[in-house]
């Protein structure tokens, strides 16, 4: 386990999408998974009618009309480019915007971000040295089991295989894209593989097998020396005796978080 030095300050590459004008919350609501809220940060996705992720979102409400999307840094163009082109008639403006982000471990005065498991804020432009590795970082988001585009999610998982549905999902909120197969998910349906947590020796690659006996019972998506996030059958038994590259590996629980 990382102890992290509180008011630790780490990088945190974005990209950023304002949607700014009297339409712009409103809109928001009817695109996104979560609701727009009043103020502070949620975490919210934008998805295909198949529910399949486009990106992942922390949601800041800046003003009364002024949202601003901070999402991976590859995502900025494609979340812009969905976001403008279903804005239809609503009176809005959607534009990326240049920042730079650091994370502030136990910090107070900024966004709130939930991706460590840890109490921790985001701060925009503030010129902050990093003292926190990159490599630290990695390991909290791990033991967070905080799913990261590109790693975790791709157009082959579904919200709730990541463990999103309960972070990133409102089920009481109006329509969204994506909204009917995820509900009939939740109600209706279980999933095969979740994201799991996984002790493991070594750093593994990502794609490395998730061995149960003799049978292949998932994939490993992220690691740090020692730890894993992997994709994992949910039949698997949590106390299963796990090999991952011929190692033993076995599940473990995520960092509770703030």
């Amino acid at each position: 386990m990382t102890t992290v030095t509180q008011g630790g300050v780490a990088a945190r590459a974005r990209a950023y999408v304002r949607v700014q004008g009297p339409d712009a919350v409103d809109y928001l609501n009817r695109m996104l998974t979560n609701d727009v809220p009043s103020e502070g940060s949620v975490d919210a996705l934008l998805l295909t009618p198949k529910a399949r992720v486009i990106a992942p979102v922390l949601v800041w409400r800046r003003g009364d009309d002024d949202v601003l999307l901070l999402t991976e840094p590859e995502l900025g163009e494609p979340l812009q480019s969905q976001l403008a082109r279903m804005r239809f008639a609503a009176k809005c403006e959607v534009a990326l915007e240049e920042h730079t982000s650091s994370i502030v471990l136990g910090g107070e005065e900024g966004i709130p971000n939930r991706d460590y498991g840890v109490p921790a804020v985001e701060v925009l432009d503030a010129g902050l040295d990093a003292t926190v590795p990159d490599d630290e970082l990695e390991r909290l988001r791990i033991q967070a089991a905080t799913p990261l585009f590109g790693r975790e999610l791709d157009d082959r998982v579904l919200p709730a295989e990541a463990g999103l549905d309960e972070r990133a999902i409102s089920f009481t909120k109006g329509c969204f894209p994506g909204q009917e197969p995820v509900a009939r998910q939740r109600y209706r349906g279980k999933v095969n593989r979740r994201l799991r947590i996984l002790e493991v020796q070594g750093t593994p690659e990502p794609e490395t097998p998730v061995v149960d006996g003799d049978k292949e019972v998932g994939r490993i998506t992220s690691a740090v020396e020692g730890l894993a996030l992997a994709y994992v059958r949910s039949a698997v038994a949590d106390d299963a005796e796990l090999t991952v590259g011929g190692a033993p590996a076995r599940l473990h629980w995520p960092t509770e978080r703030p």
